[in-house]
């Protein structure tokens, strides 16, 4: 009897220690059945909970592709080929110049559309002063040779760049209005925006090129009316220095005529 009630007792005893191991930390430490509610502790839970709620409709609006694209599409005009007459050769190259990227055809193209200076100028010009008339117009004529040629060399170049870059403008634009799964992952969509951007950068430097060009021609043409403006005050200047220098009275007159002109 004794070694019975031992047993009972020490199993009553493991029991009641694995009960209390076992025990959440909810109830109470001393009362029975007791639940602790814990107001940090719920906040906490509930901010989790919002945040990850967010973090699931970012996903499912990541992964959920949008189809409705069409109606961003624009059309594309292909810039067409120039066509130059060329009735006696006088303009032999010029299309291939304004269509390709040829340096050579340029500066040959310019060459047989412009008037030969005469063989004999350069002997002529070899005994004019810097900043003369003669020689100001020889520096505008050198200027518009190189010039010219290197701005037909830039539109046959961007001409023929539309032309090469044409395959890939609409591959990407194809795949920016495709409404598949396979086009719209987050991923997707961004290599699409790096491709786009990249496409934009190459469009800006080559139409640079043609900025370029225009600002050269109009640095030519400047200095061309510039020249004229300078001429006609030269010619003023010398007939008031002829009037000065040079007796215009008519017959039986002896003042001069101010008002004369040449």
């Amino acid at each position: 009897m004794k070694i019975t009630l031992t047993n009972r007792r020490k199993w009553l005893l493991g029991a009641g220690a694995a009960v209390l191991l076992t025990a959440t930390p909810s109830f109470a430490l001393f009362g029975f059945g007791d639940i602790v509610f814990d107001p940090t502790s719920y906040a906490s839970l509930v901010s989790q909970l919002t945040t990850l709620e967010s973090q699931y409709n970012m996903l499912k609006n990541n992964i959920t592709h949008f189809s409705a694209k069409q109606q961003w599409q624009t059309t594309l005009h292909a810039l067409e080929n120039v066509n130059v007459a060329n009735m006696f050769g006088e303009t032999a190259g010029m299309s291939i110049a304004l269509n390709t990227n040829s340096p050579s055809t340029s500066s040959t193209a310019w060459k047989a559309a412009t008037v030969t200076m005469n063989g004999s100028a350069s002997s002529y010009l070899a005994g004019q002063s810097l900043g003369s008339s003669r020689t100001s117009q020889l520096a505008m004529i050198e200027t518009a040779d190189s010039v010219s040629p290197d701005c037909l060399t830039a539109v046959g170049q961007y001409r023929a760049s539309r032309s090469q870059n044409n395959t890939a403008n609409n591959s990407l634009l194809s795949q920016q209005f495709d409404g598949s799964d396979s086009t719209n992952s987050e991923v997707q969509q961004l290599n699409l925006l790096n491709a786009s951007e990249a496409q934009r950068l190459s469009e800006m430097q080559s139409q640079g090129t043609l900025h370029a060009c225009l600002a050269s021609q109009m640095t030519v043409a400047n200095m061309e009316r510039r020249n004229a403006h300078v001429e006609d005050l030269n010619t003023a200047v010398f007939v008031q220095q002829q009037r000065s220098a040079n007796d215009t009275s008519a017959a039986n007159e002896s003042s001069t005529w101010q008002t004369y002109l040449p």
